[in-house]
């Protein structure tokens, strides 16, 4: 057989692979995956290798295919082959790199005995003030914390939770879904996060499964409120208060070009989300028109305040803005979660209000001012 009729079988194996997630049969999947793996490394080893491009594309679903499968110390030889041959382009000899960075992550968790669920997520912040390798400290661990925050939901959106408007996550949530931070290839600053498995098998008894797609549909969710915000992902997250949760949350992930430029978002095998102010500017179109339609506001009464978020106190409906000298109070706070305002707290934010008659600031709106 050729290369041309590997590759095709290796594809269709590996689109039937995705069909049997979206069905929740993990365990066909990764058969399934098995089967793509090894037809695109036969369509590897029958490739011409004057053929540069496609050599680095398929070296690279090569080691995609055979992530997914959990086989780790081959993907790791494919990559290291294809990097010795010294031919290949250099958008995939940068992928590769980057692959190696994951399955060296995978295999010291496994030297380590503690079980993650399939799939790590990367997060890169690129531009502006970060450098690589390095980036402030407060930008890094308020990014670590909505990452954190958009995990725990997600798990609680999977199992089918009621949407959570104050506290964290309960305890047996925390024991489902232990997020754990690993550092990644130095290009820019990158971060990479990883599930804990839970160390009860019948924890959540089937929710165990559903843990297990909690990476992808972490994608789903981050991809769909960044592309199409209105129309995927209310197919995505049919629950509105969660949709409008996850929307914050994207936007508070999403760059506003001053201290940082972009931030891309991968898991292996996977197209990369990228995250930029074009972005943030429509997420916050869609958060705003959607509150407005509730309320039932006038836009032409909107005001704009850029300050220190100074206090909160979600169960009076109230909190507090510093600018310069002067303490404002904004009610009506309404829906407003804790894990989508608490990172923003004696950080600098824009909140948009409404000014009523008498002088008193209604809340409609509010995100870090970076």
């Amino acid at each position: 057989m050729s290369w041309s009729e590997f590759h095709s079988k290796s594809e269709l194996l590996a689109g039937e692979a995705e069909t049997a997630i979206k069905r929740g049969d993990l365990d066909k999947a990764e058969k399934l995956y098995a089967l793509a793996a090894d037809a695109e490394i036969k369509a590897l080893n029958s490739l011409d290798r004057t053929k540069v491009r496609t050599l680095g594309i398929t070296y690279v679903s090569a080691v995609a295919l055979s992530y997914k499968t959990k086989q780790f110390s081959a993907a790791e030889k494919i990559a290291y082959q294809g990097l010795s041959e010294g031919i290949i382009s250099e958008f995939a000899v940068a992928q590769l790199k980057e692959f190696l960075q994951t399955l060296w992550n995978e295999i010291e968790r496994q030297k380590a005995g503690v079980k993650f669920v399939p799939g790590q997520v990367t997060v890169a912040i690129k531009g502006g003030e970060v450098v690589r390798g390095g980036a402030p400290l407060d930008l890094i661990v308020e990014k670590v914390q909505v990452v954190q925050s958009f995990f725990y939901r997600t798990v609680e959106l999977l199992t089918g939770l009621s949407h959570r408007i104050h506290g964290g996550p309960n305890q047996e949530i925390r024991q489902m879904c232990r997020p754990w931070l690993f550092q990644a290839t130095p290009g820019s600053y990158q971060f990479a996060v990883a599930i804990q498995e839970p160390s009860q098998v019948d924890l959540f008894k089937s929710e165990k499964l559903k843990s297990r797609e909690v990476a992808s549909k972490f994608m789903q969710i981050v991809r769909a409120s960044a592309e199409d915000p209105d129309k995927e992902l209310p197919q995505i997250v049919s629950n509105i208060e969660y949709r409008k949760t996850f929307l914050k949350l994207t936007r508070n992930l999403t760059p506003t070009g001053k201290t940082y430029q972009s931030m891309e978002v991968q898991a292996p095998g996977e197209k990369p989300i990228i995250l930029m102010p074009a972005e943030r500017k429509t997420i916050g179109e869609v958060i705003r028109r959607e509150r407005d339609q509730e309320k039932g506001v006038s836009i032409c009464q909107e005001l704009s305040l850029t300050g220190i978020l100074r206090a909160v106190h979600l169960d009076k409906d109230w909190l507090e803005v510093t600018i310069g000298q002067e303490h404002i109070h904004v009610g009506d706070v309404g829906d407003t979660v804790d894990d989508v305002i608490g990172p923003m707290v004696n950080r600098p934010v824009i909140i948009q209000t409404v000014k009523d008659s008498q002088g008193r600031y209604h809340f409609r709106d509010i995100e870090p001012a970076e």
